[in-house]
């Protein structure tokens, strides 16, 4: 019968290996980085926000139109 903690220990191993192999991004690059996104994910907020807004006023408007 085969082990099934051998496998375990050899995926983890090599899994380990991988990550040291990784260059891992300084502290400022980290944060900058973060900022990056967080500035592009509140624009892209806004501008949701903003189409959703737009897109309901025109529906009202077509709907009191017709109505």
């Amino acid at each position: 019968m085969k082990n099934p903690f051998r496998s375990t220990r050899i995926f983890i191993g090599e899994t380990i290996g991988e990550l040291q192999k990784a260059t891992w991004p300084s502290r400022i690059e980290l944060r900058d980085s973060t900022i990056v996104v967080v500035f592009a994910a509140a624009i892209l907020g806004v501008f949701t926000a903003i189409s959703d807004f737009s897109l309901t006023q025109v529906v009202i408007l077509f709907t009191d139109w017709v109505s």
